[in-house]
Parts: C-alpha cells; structure tokens; sequence
C-alpha cells in the first residue's frame, strides 16, 4: 500500500513543480521570419543589377558609351585609348573640310602715278594710275583704264583724295597754279565708267559719288570719296575712273588708288 501511494505521488506533480518545468524548454523560432530578410534582400539585389543594366543599355545606345578592346593595347593608359577616337575624328573632319584654296584669281590694285600734270585738268579728268608699283594679276591696264581678261562677276573699288592748303604770300601746297579758282564752292565728285564689249564699248557709268565743298583759302582741307560695288564683266571690257577738279588730287598711293577683284564665275 506505502509502494502504491509514492507512485502515486511521483505520477501526481504538484503545480510547482509543473510551472517550473515549462520554463525548462525554449520556443523553437519561426522559420518564416528567418527566411523574410533574405527574401527582400535578394529581390533588392535583382532590382539594382536589373537597373544598371537598364542604364547602360541606354547610355550605349545613345552613343555615350564605347566599347573598348582593353586585351589588344595592354601596355597604353587609359586616357590615351579614350581620347585617341576623338582625336582621329577631328582629324578626319580637317580633312574632308578642307577647301582648296582658289589661286590665281584675276584682281588688280593700282594707286595713283605721282606727279601728273594736272596743271589745266580743271575740269572732268581721267586719273592715271602707276601699273609698276600696283598689283596685276591675269588682268591688263591702258592709259587709265583697266582691262578685263577674264568674264566673271568682279568687285570694283575707288577711292580718291582731294586737298588745298594755301598760306597768304606763299604758292598753293600742289604746286598747281591755277588762276581765278573758287575754292569756296568746289564740287569733288568720283565716277567710275564701264566700257561694255557687248554694247559697242559705249562707256556707262556704274559708280558715282561726291560732295560739294565749302573750303577756305587759307586753312587746310580734305576731302576722301570712296565706293565699291559687284558686277559681272566680260572680256574685253574696261574701266576707268574721272574726277572733276583733278588738280586737287592728293597724289599719294595710299589716298587715292583703284582696283578689281574676281568673286566667281
């Protein structure tokens, strides 16, 4: 009877003892939170690659990305193979941009003949020019005029100079005696003609320009007159340039030249 009333005990626990013995055993953790970070992770991972990807696709084929074959030029630095393509690129853009020039092409630069007896050009005179120290090239001059050798459309220029200077009892500073001269009025006019093979060398006028001066006897004066235009000649035409009180010209090359360039065909 004692043998069946201590198994029985032993089989009956008091609660103590039963509280104390779940304290004895921890809770297994859930595997579901353990697999949760690695999850988002990995999906964080895969959305960044995926990004990149996206963006250098793009940047290729737009053209800022180059493909470069760093196994072919093992011993050249970077920079060097970046910008080599450039560098070639601006050569090969010299190359096809380069014009070449045109040589040869028929102009004419004249300044004025010093000394010219002007003594008695009062009126409307031709200028003569000085062929030795102007510029020729692939056209000819004649007594004032300038001559065409080539058809083709040209810019015609002019420019001349007008000046006096007298003191009281002394000459006048051209050295041209020129009596009962009214200076105080003077018209100073430029006209550039145009002789036309095709209209029987009949002379036209293509340039005109002036001014009337109101000058003083005894104090210095000038005048410049000067124009420029593009026409077509052909060849075998001329031209020539007339000024009215030619004795007033100021004979040095750089006031008072004429001359002709070709532009094209």
């Amino acid at each position: 009877m004692a043998a069946t009333h201590s198994e029985y005990r032993a089989y009956l626990r008091n609660t103590v003892d039963m509280e104390a013995g779940q304290h004895r055993f921890q809770p297994v953790p859930s595997s579901e939170s353990t697999y949760r970070p690695l999850v988002f992770g990995t999906l964080a991972v895969m959305g960044l690659l995926q990004v990149a990807s996206s963006v250098a696709i793009l940047l290729h084929l737009t053209g800022y990305l180059q493909e470069v074959d760093l196994s072919t030029t093992p011993h050249r630095p970077i920079e060097e193979v970046q910008t080599e393509p450039v560098l070639n690129a601006l050569k090969d853009t010299r190359k096809t941009r380069r014009c070449k020039p045109k040589e040869n092409l028929p102009s004419a630069h004249l300044p004025i003949r010093a000394r010219q007896d002007l003594s008695k050009q009062i009126e409307i005179a031709i200028i003569e020019w000085d062929e030795v120290h102007g510029n020729l090239r692939r056209m000819d001059y004649q007594k004032g005029t300038l001559m065409v050798k080539e058809s083709g459309f040209y810019y015609v220029y002019s420019k001349t100079c007008f000046r006096y200077y007298k003191m009281e009892g002394t000459e006048d500073s051209s050295h041209v005696e020129v009596s009962h001269v009214d200076v105080s009025n003077a018209q100073l006019i430029q006209y550039v003609y145009h002789v036309s093979i095709k209209q029987n060398s009949k002379p036209a006028l293509l340039m005109k320009v002036g001014s009337t001066m109101r000058w003083n006897d005894t104090s210095y004066n000038m005048y410049c007159a000067q124009q420029g235009r593009g026409v077509y000649l052909d060849e075998g035409d001329a031209l020539y340039v007339k000024v009215s009180n030619a004795w007033m010209l100021d004979q040095e090359a750089e006031g008072t030249y004429f001359g002709a360039i070709k532009l094209g065909n």
